[in-house]
């Protein structure tokens, strides 16, 4: 039986009256506040994905409302937003250019005028406004937020259910879609939510059909804030792919009728969840709102003022034992990708090796005297499906083995063979990768999976030849400190990195301090530790194998010891953290 929890939830204290799970309760708690007025409006905004139906089947007619307006009404219509949205959307399938728009330039001015005319002129009983930008149309007498984590909203548009927030688009393929909604939707809305989940009197929790709950405002800014006190972890999900393996099915406890698993995001706040517990009820919601109302006390001084509201540290899974080689890639230069999408940073990155099967490898830079013409060359010819990339000839392969740790800074030719379980440690912007050649594959989806060598041929850095890597990105292994039963060891990462990671081998406690910069490990050898405060400022917690833990900037001092099923074992932790 795996040990692995993949629901983690942060236990709330002090609110477990201040949460309601059902639309029976919720309604009852709604009326008992809206009903006490005279008058009153009361504004529901909707992240994009939230089942509006739901709302109007189970929710609006048990409110008794004398006016009832849906918001996305005053939304303009399909060819405008399309339109105002074409330098961004590009005609590339993966990649667009990062939105700045505001939620008000989605709307109709004279549509919204008319709607806000029309609550005006209501003068008894009470007025729902709902919808994506409700609070647009009134700033609300009892303020409602209901949110969607971004993985559901993934589920949702897979199966069909959803299409972009006013495109209309559910038969546009999923690459698309979600390029869309990484590029503008999330950001436009996330602009929008952040101020109103600051005021909001309520926010609502959908995820689950049918299954809502209902937490107060103050109640879950009084969560956020103690969540940047105290260890957790995010909710991780899990991901098949065309080169997917089976190690994470059989030692994480999932569908074994599954084809495979290739993917686990065990560390992504922008996409991750966040479970929240108040008494007996569950909120769900995305991690991100952790780090867009909390940035200092989760990130610190430094690092917020370096990237603003955004977690900069990714903690992810690649699993290809049992499955095939990762696709054959490079990630953008810094200037590359402020230039062409808007980004401010890059996806540097590392590959820990948590198992390996016995003739695994990781291909990693070009070989020492490669020409890059005859590589670009040989990579066209095989993008036309004339021939199979000549790897052998291009490029290096590194044996890899347990604990070996491969940097790849941006602009280094690199993948994961077949054979591998990475922990992948990187920078954010997770979605920008050059594939140069696939192997001939198509996708899950049955369509040829997109190669952008036209991207990746400016970003190739050719110095990181044979020596070069092997003198500066593998295994570069340096003890900086060590005492009874404990080890620590400096294993990157490269200088054009911001990440730093330390790896503590230790039988005994070993005692650590955020200095001031959010931290982000994960349990690398043994079953079980125990992360507590010396000072006793938080409650002790548990972490098994392979699981991804954070440590907001706030917590300062914390020690980790051997526990439980880890109890007499050599364990070991990675930890990164944001240089300064």
């Amino acid at each position: 039986m795996s040990t692995y929890e993949k629901y983690p939830t942060v236990e709330i204290q002090g609110y477990d009256d201040s949460a309601w799970q059902g639309w029976e309760a919720i309604v009852a708690t709604l009326n008992e506040h809206i009903h006490q007025r005279r008058r009153a409006v009361l504004v529901i905004d909707c992240y994009p994905g939230v089942r509006l139906g739901e709302l109007e089947e189970k929710l609006l007619p048990a409110l008794n409302a004398t006016l009832t307006l849906n918001a996305e009404r005053a939304r303009r219509d399909e060819q405008s937003i399309h339109e105002m949205l074409a330098r961004n959307l590009t005609d590339d399938r993966v990649f667009g250019v990062l939105s700045c728009h505001q939620l008000h330039e989605f709307i109709d001015p004279q549509k919204l005028a008319a709607m806000q005319e029309q609550v005006s002129r209501c003068t008894d009983g009470i007025v729902i406004v709902y919808g994506p930008g409700a609070a647009l149309v009134h700033q609300g007498d009892i303020l409602v937020y209901a949110d969607m984590p971004r993985w559901e909203i993934q589920q949702r548009m897979r199966s069909g259910e959803l299409d972009n927030w006013g495109a209309g688009n559910q038969q546009e393929d999923m690459l698309r879609r979600y390029k869309r909604a990484f590029f503008v939707e999330w950001r436009v809305f996330d602009r929008h939510k952040t101020p109103l989940l600051k005021r909001a009197d309520f926010l609502l929790d959908t995820t689950l059909a049918d299954r809502p709950a209902l937490v107060t405002g103050d109640a879950l800014r009084a969560a956020l804030a103690q969540t940047t006190r105290r260890p957790f972890r995010v909710v991780p999900f899990f991901d098949p792919g065309v080169w997917g393996g089976q190690w994470m099915k059989q030692h994480f406890d999932l569908d074994p009728g599954a084809p495979n698993y290739a993917w686990c995001f065990d560390c992504v706040p922008e996409e991750n969840s966040l479970l929240l517990r108040f008494g007996a009820v569950r909120i769900e919601i995305p991690s991100q709102n952790l780090v867009l109302l909390q940035p200092r006390a989760l990130l610190g001084e430094k690092v917020h003022a370096r990237f603003g509201a955004e977690f900069p540290i990714r903690f992810d899974f690649l699993d290809t034992i049992g499955g095939q080689n990762l696709s054959f890639q490079v990630h953008p230069l810094t200037e590359y990708i402020q230039q062409q999408f808007g980004m401010h940073y890059t996806q540097d990155e590392s590959y820990y090796i948590l198992e390996a099967e016995p003739d695994a490898v990781v291909y990693l830079g070009t070989k020492t005297g490669t020409s890059p013409e005859a590589m670009l060359d040989d990579l066209r010819r095989a993008q036309r499906g004339e021939k199979p990339f000549d790897d052998a000839r291009f490029v290096n392969q590194f044996p890899a083995k347990k604990h070996d740790h491969f940097l790849i800074p941006a602009g280094t030719v690199h993948c994961s063979g077949a054979g591998t379980m990475v922990l992948e440690i990187s920078a954010t912007p997770y979605i920008f990768t050059f594939k140069l050649w696939d192997w001939g594959r198509l996708g899950m989806d049955g369509l040829p999976r997109p190669v952008h060598l036209e991207h990746g041929e400016r970003v190739i850095d050719w110095q990181r030849d044979t020596q070069w890597v092997n003198a500066h990105l593998v295994n570069q292994v340096e003890t900086v400190a060590e005492g009874h039963g404990w080890r620590e060891e400096r294993t990157g990462l490269h200088e054009r990195e911001f990440i730093e990671t330390r790896r503590h081998w230790f039988s005994e406690p070993v005692v650590h301090h955020t200095g001031g910069s959010v931290n982000v490990l994960n349990l690398i050898e043994g079953a079980q530790a125990r992360v507590d405060s010396p000072s006793g400022a938080f409650a002790p917690f548990v972490v098994n194998y392979a699981e991804t833990f954070i440590i907001p900037a706030d917590v300062g001092e914390y020690r980790i010891s051997a526990w439980g099923k880890g109890a007499g074992q050599q364990l070991a932790t990675i930890k990164a953290w944001v240089r300064g």
